[in-house]
Order: structure tokens, then C-alpha cells, then sequence
């Protein structure tokens, strides 16, 4: 059976789709890109603004209409949270809540009555990355939440807290590493509280990993600011943990934050940041910033942008906030006009960008080891275009032969000439 994976949403979402296809092919079924040769499709849908909840909507019904023929299975936050409103999509078979996702595989097979075929489980096959166009594996370690940001609904999406073992998680690196994957992204809802109801932490967990797997290049997901135990920052001298972190900062006014429940004001979030480019050159710190949050004024509107150029990030993921049914938040007084919103957000993506080309331009004739992806473009001169990230995330492209073979290969390289979306490289001799 051919099958076709789709996600929205968060780099969890990304990990629980690729745990799904390796069981996939453990059961002697195969992984398509394409749409039209699948005869089941999953898909991890997300809930995290009501405009994820409208394109999850968009994206079952395209996906009926595009390959009517093909069971259609639905999971995460939006068919948790609208079960009934998901069942009833046209073409949907089967909708799995986020507390049986483990269970995904084996409630498809059996309640859509879709044999599968062990005596073909034992044969390689692509990996399930590869055959999905992806070079970088995504691992969950942990699942839920223990707060309650007041504009959040994955928290209750997502449940209780729940963290693997450290052996699981260094078992299942080890895995990817010997079927060719050179980079893994640890990821979790909350990240940070990794381990607290198993007697481990975060520290612990890299530390193992680095320790118990050659996997070359090792990437954290999105990480709250606030839970980074005294001597975070010196597992990155260890060149394998890339030095890159995605902290949420949500808004720079801390009156803002207070209304949130954030649990990091800005002074602390600056002392991070510091620590951070103290200790490894060049490090790239991004962020998360909700514009128009309830009640946010204009002297707060202020006091956030000012405060968000004063840090300079590498990029910014900017929400202008909408009310989410299930939230504290959608219940706050002063909510804030559409188009207050959309200035205060085109003046943040215009800083946004003037930051993202600063720490761009900081990092030009510096020499980085490179992870590159497929090739995507095919140029008119007969050479092919490359993309892939530097340690530090920074999109790279490099323009080659159409004989050369870059893909998956980690190569040193020179950061030369920014462009648009991405820096041009050349690779060392």
C-alpha cells in the first residue's frame, strides 16, 4: 500500500508523522510524495490560531477532492479539539485524538480493515525521510504541558506532560543515524520540562545523546526561555549541538507578558540572549512575537518594538493574535482592531527583515559546515541549485554542475553573497 503523509503545523506534528511512516514501512507498506499514487492518506493537523484550524479544513478537503479513491485519516490538535466537526469533512475514514496518536498506526490498519503485508517488511527500503524529501529527522522526546499561556489552546490539545526515556530517544537517533540521517531536531511541546515526572531534565538528555550517538549535527526545537538550567550554554561548545535556539518571546512589553502568564520578563530574556552570544560566536537566537494581544497599547506596542530591535533577531515568526474559543484570552477585555493589527504587524516584519540581513551580513566570509538538502531549482546554464542550512540556520543555496552530488552531504563552505531568502555559498577546495 502506497501512502502519503501531509502535516500543518508545529515541528512535533513533523516528528509524529515520521514515527508514523517508519511504522509504516516496518509493516511492509511504502511512503509516496505524491498524492495521486496514494491509497491511504494521514494527515497532523493543527489548531494553534483559528486560521491553522481554516487551513487544516482547506487542506482535508483538497486532499479528498485531489484523490477521492484514497482512505483519509485525520489526527492532531484541530481533529482533537472539533472532532465531530472533522468526522464529518467529506472523505474523512478515520479521525485518532492526540492521546491515541501512538496507537495511529494500528487503529488505521484495523478499523479501516487495510492488511498489511510482513513477509515484505524485512526488505530495505528508502528511508521514510528521504522518500518524503526530508534530510533532517525530527524526534520527539515529549509530549504536553504544564502551563497555561492565556492565548495558547495546544495546552489543552496536547494534555498532560509525558517524556520518554533517555535510552528510547538515544535508540531512536542511533537508528536514523545508521540509515544515513546526519541531523536531528529534538522536539516536544514543552521542551524544557523534558524529564520532570521521570527524575531527568534537558541537560541530561543532550548530554546523553552526545555521549551514546555519532550522529554529526544535533538541533534543539522551539525552547521556553525560562527553564534554562545553570550551565545550558556550555553544551554547545560541543560543535554537534548546533548553535541555533528558537525562544518564544511573545512581546517585549512586560505588562503584555503579565496578561500572557509568560513566566520570563524581558530583563531575563536579555540576560539569556547575552549568555548565549558570550559563549558561542555567532549564535542565532529567533523568536515567536504576537502582535495586538488583548489590551495592548500603544505605549506597550512601543515599548515591545523598541525592545525587539534592541535584541536583534536572526528571524522573527509573527502572529497578529486572534481569539481562540478555549482561551482565557478570548474572554479579555479591549480587544484590538484588524487594522491596528495589520500596522503594528507590517512595521515588525519590515524590522524583522532589517535584523534578519545584520546577523546575515555579521556572519559573510566566515567559513561553515553546511548540511545540504535536494536540489530544487534547475538553472538555464546546465547547473543545478542546492539549498541547506549552516550550523547557525542560515539558508544557504549553491549553484553547481548538474553532475554534482551535494544532497544529504555535509560540506565546508564560505558564506559569499546574500540574496532574498537565502546566502550564496562557495564550497572550500
Amino acid at each position: 500500500m502506497q501512502i502519503h503523509l501531509k502535516t500543518l503545523g508545529c515541528r512535533l506534528n513533523e516528528a509524529e508523522l515520521e514515527t508514523w511512516a517508519q511504522a509504516f514501512q516496518a509493516g511492509g507498506h511504502s511512503i509516496t510524495r505524491n498524492l495521486s499514487d496514494a491509497q491511504l492518506v494521514i494527515i497532523n493537523s493543527c489548531a494553534v490560531t483559528q486560521d491553522a484550524v481554516k487551513k487544516s479544513k482547506q487542506l482535508i478537503r483538497r486532499i479528498h477532492r485531489d484523490n477521492p479513491q484514497a482512505k483519509l485519516v485525520v489526527s492532531g490538535c484541530y481533529a482533537t479539539l472539533n472532532e465531530s466537526e472533522a468526522a464529518q469533512l467529506m472523505g474523512v475514514d478515520l479521525i485518532v485524538s492526540n492521546k491515541d496518536k501512538n496507537q495511529l498506526v494500528e487503529k488505521t490498519l484495523t478499523e479501516l480493515n487495510l492488511d498489511s503485508m510482513p513477509v515484505m517488511s524485512a526488505e530495505p527500503g528508502e528511508v521514510s525521510l528521504f522518500s518524503r524529501g526530508r534530510q533532517r529527522a525530527f524526534v520527539k522526546v515529549q509530549d504536553g504541558c504544564r502551563y497555561r499561556c492565556t492565548f495558547c489552546i495546544v495546552t489543552v490539545a496536547r494534555g498532560e506532560e509525558r517524556s520518554r526515556s533517555t535510552q528510547e530517544v538515544v535508540d531512536e537517533i542511533n537508528l536514523l543515524h545508521s540509515q544515513g540521517i546526519q541531523e536531528a531536531i529534538i522536539t516536544g511541546v514543552h521542551l524544557g520540562g523534558y524529564g520532570g515526572e521521570i527524575g531527568s531534565n534537558l541537560v541530561e538528555l543532550i548530554s546523553e545523546i552526545l555521549e551514546k550517538t555519532e550522529i554529526p549535527r544535533l538541533r534543539l526545537g522551539s525552547l521556553e526561555p525560562w527553564e534554562l538550567p545553570d550551565g545550558f550554554f556550555d553544551l554547545f561548545k560541543n560543535p554537534r549541538l548546533m548553535p541555533h535556539l528558537h525562544l518564544p518571546l511573545q512581546s517585549g512589553s512586560d505588562s503584555v507578558l503579565r496578561r500572557m502568564a509568560r513566566r520570563c520578563k524581558t530583563e531575563e530574556f536579555r540576560e539569556i540572549v547575552n549568555l548565549a552570544r558570550k559563549t558561542i560566536p555567532h549564535f542565532n537566537i529567533t523568536t515567536d512575537i504576537i502582535v495586538g494581544f488583548p489590551g495592548e497599547t500603544e505605549q506597550e506596542w512601543q515599548e515591545s518594538y523598541e525592545y525587539i530591535k534592541s535584541i536583534g533577531f536572526g528571524h522573527i515568526h509573527i502572529f497578529s493574535y486572534s481569539p481562540r474559543e478555549g482561551t482565557k484570552a478570548a474572554n479579555l477585555p479591549d480587544q484590538i482592531g484588524q487594522e491596528i493589527k495589520k500596522y503594528r504587524s507590517r512595521l515588525l516584519h519590515e524590522l524583522a527583515e532589517t535584523m534578519k540581513r545584520k546577523f546575515v551580513e555579521e556572519n559573510m566570509g566566515l567559513l561553515a559546515h553546511v548540511l545540504w538538502e535536494g536540489h530544487t531549482e534547475s538553472l538555464t546554464n546546465g547547473y543545478i541549485r542546492y539549498f541547506g542550512y549552516t550550523p547557525n540556520y542560515i539558508r544557504t543555496a549553491c549553484d553547481v554542475s548538474a553532475d554534482t552530488l551535494l544532497e544529504n552531504q555535509i560540506i565546508p563552505a564560505m558564506l559569499i553573497q546574500a540574496e532574498q531568502d537565502f546566502v550564496q555559498i562557495k564550497l572550500a577546495q
